[in-house]
C-alpha cells in the first residue's frame, strides 16, 4: 500500500467541538440533506476582533470590511452588523451583494462598493450613502453624473491604484521596472492625470482615500504599494483635496494544512510523481500544473499555500511593522504620521474556522486498477466545496455513522483501522466531476451512510460555484451555537444576532 501522504486540516475551537458532535452533525444531514453547509457566526465576529486588536496594537483607527463574496451566508452578515460600527463594515462587489447587507442590517456609511459596477450598483451605493472604491476614470464620471442627475449627496469615494513600481524602479536610468498587472484598479503612472477629473467633480464626489489590489502574497509588494498610496495622498493634499484614509483589500490568507512537514512531503511527493519516480499521486497523472519535460519539472504548481505559519491578523502585523523602501519607516508609522485611517477587506481570513461543509458517503468501490485504492462517490459535486477550484489541498475528516461493523468472528471489516487511499467522487454524470484530483489518505475506509466534514470551507469553498447541475440540490446552509454542552442550529436565513425564545433547535 502506498506511504499515506496526509495533508490534515488545521481545526481549532469551536469548529473542533463541532466536529467532535457526530451524532448532532448526522442529525443536521438526516434532517436537511447532503450536502450540507454549517456556519458559526461567532467565530467571525472574533476573527473580526483579532484584526481588531492589531489596530490597537499599533495605534490605527479604520475600519474592517468584510469581503462579502468570500460567502454568501446572512448569518455571517447579520453577526457583524451587530459588531461596532466605526470598528466593522462590509464589502459589497456586486448589487444584490449591497442590498442583501443592507437587509441584513448594515447601515450605508458602514458599506465599500468594490468591483466592476453597473449604473444600478452605483445609483443605490450612492442613493444610501456607502463608500465608493473607483476603478476607473469612466466610473468616476459615472458617479459624479448620477449624483447630479437625482440631486443625491455627495458621495465619499477612494480611488484604487494598481501597477506599482519597485523601489529599484525609482532608481536611475536603465533599472528595471517592476509591476504587478492586475484589471482592477488605475496604473499609479496614470493617477495624477486623475487629480483634476477630482477637483472638477468634487461637488459631488469626495475623495476620501485611496485603495489597492494585489494579487499576491507577499508582504513586501504590498509594503511597497502602501507607501506609494501615502505618496499619492500627499500630492492630492497638496492640490486641496483631502483624502484620509488607506484601503489595502484582502489578501492575508488562511492556514488550511495543520502541519508544515505533512505539505513539504506532500509538494515533494508531487513533483517525484510528475517526474515517475514514485506512483501517481492523482487521478489520471494530473499535475496541478506541473508537467514533465525531458525529465525536468516544469510549469508553475497552481495550488495555494495550504500551511502558512503567518497569515490573518498576524500577517496584517507583519505588514505594518516592515520598514518601507523609499521613507524607511513602518506602514503603520507612515499612517500614524499622517493622521491616515486604515481599511482593511479580508474575506478568506476573516471567516477561518467558521464553517464546514458535509457530504453522506453514497458508494464505495474499488478504482479496478489493483491498486489497493478506492473510489468514494459523495452526496455533493464539484461546485459544493471547491476547494481544489481555489487550489485548496486539504484532507476531509471522517464522521463515522455509529460503530464499526463487526465481520463474523468479531473482528472488524477489512479496512477498519488501517489507511486507505480513495479519490473522491462527486454526484455529477460527469467524468470531471471529482471533489478531489489527488489521492486523499482517511483513517479507514468509509462506509456508505458515513459523512465527510470538509473543514474551514466558509471563505470561498462552500457557496462560490455552488450550482444547480443535473438539478442536483445546493447545500443549505444552517448557522450553529454552542450552549452549555450541546449545540443549536437554524437556518442561515434565520439567524439573527439577538437572543430570543425559540431563536435556535437544540
Amino acid at each position: 500500500m502506498d506511504v499515506p501522504l496526509y495533508l490534515r486540516p488545521r481545526v481549532e475551537s469551536p469548529l473542533a467541538s463541532l466536529l467532535g458532535a457526530a451524532p448532532f452533525l448526522h442529525s443536521l444531514v438526516d434532517a436537511l440533506g447532503s450536502p450540507l453547509n454549517v456556519l458559526l457566526p461567532e467565530a467571525v465576529a472574533e476573527n473580526a476582533r483579532r484584526f481588531r486588536s492589531v489596530y490597537r496594537r499599533h495605534r490605527l483607527a479604520g475600519r474592517v470590511y468584510f469581503a462579502h463574496k468570500a460567502n454568501r451566508s446572512s448569518a455571517l452578515v447579520r453577526r457583524l452588523a451587530a459588531e461596532d460600527p466605526a470598528a466593522v463594515g462590509v464589502d459589497v462587489a456586486s448589487l444584490e451583494e449591497l442590498r442583501h447587507a443592507l437587509s441584513c442590517g448594515f447601515t450605508g456609511d458602514r458599506i465599500m462598493a468594490t468591483g466592476p459596477k453597473d449604473p444600478e450598483f452605483l445609483w443605490l451605493a450612492a442613493r444610501v450613502g456607502a463608500t465608493v472604491n473607483l476603478d476607473s476614470p469612466g466610473e468616476l464620471e459615472q458617479l459624479a453624473g448620477l449624483v447630479r442627475r437625482y440631486g443625491l449627496g455627495r458621495v465619499d469615494a477612494l480611488v484604487r491604484l494598481s501597477g506599482f513600481e519597485s523601489a529599484a524602479g525609482r532608481g536611475g536610468a536603465g533599472t528595471r521596472l517592476l509591476a504587478r498587472r492586475s484589471r482592477f484598479g488605475i496604473p499609479v503612472r496614470d493617477a495624477r492625470a486623475l487629480v483634476p477629473a477630482l477637483e472638477r467633480h468634487a461637488d459631488a464626489v469626495e475623495l476620501t482615500g485611496v485603495a489597492y489590489h494585489l494579487d499576491t502574497t507577499g508582504v513586501e509588494e504590498k509594503v511597497r504599494a502602501l507607501e506609494q498610496c501615502v505618496l499619492f495622498m500627499d500630492e492630492c493634499r497638496a492640490r486641496g483635496l483631502t483624502p484620509r484614509a488607506v484601503d489595502i483589500g484582502g489578501g492575508f490568507g488562511v492556514g488550511y494544512v495543520a502541519d508544515a512537514g505533512e505539505w513539504e512531503r506532500w509538494t515533494t511527493a508531487l513533483s517525484e510523481a510528475v517526474l515517475g519516480g514514485r506512483p501517481p499521486l492523482t487521478w489520471r497523472g494530473h499535475g496541478y500544473g506541473l508537467r514533465n519535460e525531458g525529465g525536468t519539472v516544469r510549469g508553475t504548481a497552481a495550488l495555494y499555500p495550504g500551511h502558512r505559519p503567518t497569515a490573518g491578523p498576524g500577517y496584517l502585523d507583519e505588514l505594518l511593522s516592515l520598514p518601507a523602501p523609499v521613507l524607511g519607516r513602518p506602514p503603520a508609522t507612515l499612517l500614524l504620521e499622517h493622521l491616515h485611517d486604515l481599511y482593511i477587506e479580508p474575506g478568506r481570513s476573516l471567516v477561518d474556522q467558521c464553517g464546514l461543509s458535509l457530504a453522506r458517503v453514497l458508494e464505495v468501490r474499488p478504482t479496478g486498477e489493483d491498486s489497493g485504492q478506492y473510489l468514494v462517490r459523495l452526496g455533493m459535486n464539484a461546485g459544493d466545496v471547491s476547494l481544489e477550484e481555489h487550489g485548496v489541498l486539504v484532507d476531509p475528516l471522517l464522521v463515522p455513522r455509529g460503530e464499526p461493523e463487526k465481520a463474523e468472528g468479531g473482528e472488524p471489516e477489512k479496512g477498519d483501522g488501517e489507511p486507505v487511499g480513495v479519490f473522491l467522487a462527486g454526484n455529477l454524470c460527469l467524468e470531471a466531476d471529482l471533489i478531489t484530483r489527488r489521492l486523499v489518505f482517511l483513517p479507514r475506509l468509509p462506509r456508505t451512510g458515513d459523512l465527510l466534514a470538509f473543514a474551514n470551507t466558509a471563505g470561498y469553498a462552500m457557496d462560490f460555484h455552488a450550482h444547480h447541475a443535473q438539478r442536483q440540490p445546493v447545500a443549505r446552509t444552517v448557522a450553529v451555537e454552542q450552549e452549555g454542552g450541546s449545540w443549536r442550529w437554524c437556518l442561515d436565513e434565520e439567524y439573527w444576532p439577538i437572543t430570543h425564545p425559540g431563536g435556535m433547535s437544540a
